[in-house]
């Protein structure tokens, strides 16, 4: 039988890819440090657990309103609002299963056939993948280097604007490579979106994910509420990635748009899970200042090693739980042919898993240097300095 050839364009997220790999050599009895998956490792707090456990006991088990319930839509109106010093109205905000599904309404909203949209590469591959299974044209833009971490290219996003473009997929606070944007470079992406009068996605996973500093939306500058599309979700802030629970908050004629592909894709978000996401909402925020305190550790023990590794250099990220080392003298000092290869070499000699640039969107012409992802949200401190202690040993034996 014959499947739909548009299932030619779709990708997939490929730290999965890796995964599959650790889970074979693990299988083979080797112990691997799992640096591949930016998943979290701590528990859902009490009091999420137990308003979820006390909604199912209420027989809130059956369907609910397609864009949310009207107590949870209120509830992350205000929060994410004031966080962002803005108004945002309950109508504003539609809950999902997550924030992968923005990714993908957002572009069936906008965006036609053969209309491009600008995204970050290295980005979340998810981005690329939806732009072209839906049809339209993927236009990268990349992240330079500098000393005080990446910055986006603006000079390339302005070049790469077309009578088709209809939107850009902004990513402030980045994953894989934890790139902060300035205000400068903020007020650089809105000054263009107004100009060209381009839709926006502003992926805000790891708005609080952060160590020091303060968070800015783009959505919160001038003329950008009306234009802009936020991607909220539960997952990293309160740990509940299996909870499946995000929302958009967009101008009203998205909003309506978004709606009704929930009834058409989903039905509605599982409805207890949305009472647990009141709980995180409302409840205490110790266990999430506790949870951030405890990645700080680990990313300064991660840093600290990774830094100490011959031919590996890295910035210390403000946010996100990510790292985005710079392994191109790695990768000559151990021999290897290539990130890919020295990706393998590494897993079969210390066990260490992570992904590499490719894994983020197709590299783009001019990449000169090699860079690979060190997720430590799934590691105690212990099995990191353990993980990337055997790795630095591991290319110093080679120096």
């Amino acid at each position: 039988m014959r499947l739909a050839s548009r299932l030619d364009n779709l990708g997939t997220e490929t730290a999965f890819a890796v995964a599959a790999a650790a889970a074979d050599w693990k299988a083979q009895g080797h112990e691997v440090f799992p640096f591949h998956l930016g998943d979290l490792d701590f528990p859902l707090a009490d009091h999420i657990v137990e308003a979820m456990n006390a909604a199912i006991a209420d027989g809130r088990t059956g369907y609910c309103p397609g864009p949310g319930i009207p107590e949870l839509r209120a509830a992350l109106a205000d929060d994410i609002g004031s966080r962002r010093g803005m108004t945002v109205a309950p109508e504003d905000v539609t809950v999902m299963t997550g924030g992968k599904p923005v990714i993908t309404k957002f572009l069936q909203a906008v965006m036609n056939p053969g209309d491009e949209v600008l995204y970050p590469n290295p980005g979340f591959p998810i981005y690329e993948s939806q732009i072209e299974y839906l049809g339209g044209v993927a236009r990268p833009y990349r992240y330079l280097p500098t000393d005080d971490g990446f910055r986006i290219d603006l000079d390339q996003v302005r070049d790469a604007i077309t009578d088709r473009t209809v939107a850009i997929i902004y990513n402030d606070l980045q994953n894989p490579i934890s790139a902060e944007s300035t205000d400068a470079e903020r007020e650089a992406v809105a000054a263009l979106a107004q100009e060209h009068d381009l839709w926006v996605l502003s992926d805000e996973a790891y708005f609080e994910m952060r160590y020091e500093g303060d968070s800015t939306s783009i959505a919160s500058l001038p003329g950008m509420a009306e234009r802009t599309c936020i991607l909220y979700t539960f997952s990293k802030k309160f740990a509940m990635t299996g909870s499946r629970l995000g929302c958009a908050v967009a101008p009203t004629e998205l909003g309506k748009v978004f709606s009704t592909m929930n009834t058409n894709d989903e039905s509605c978000t599982t409805h207890y899970v949305q009472w647990a996401g009141i709980a995180a909402l409302q409840g205490t925020q110790q266990p999430v200042a506790d949870m951030l305190d405890t990645l700080r550790g680990r990313r300064d023990a991660a840093c600290e090693i990774v830094n100490g590794t011959p031919g590996m250099s890295v910035e210390t990220p403000r946010s996100t739980f990510y790292l985005f080392p710079d392994v191109t003298e790695a990768i000559q000092i151990v021999g290897a042919d290539g990130l890919t290869d020295f990706a393998q070499q590494a897993l079969h000699a210390t066990g260490v898993s992570f992904c590499t640039r490719n894994h983020f969107g197709r590299p783009q012409p001019g990449e000169d240097r090699s860079y690979i992802r060190f997720a430590y949200s799934g590691l105690s401190e212990d099995k990191i300095r353990r993980g990337l202690g055997g790795l630095r040993d591991w290319v110093g034996s080679h120096a």
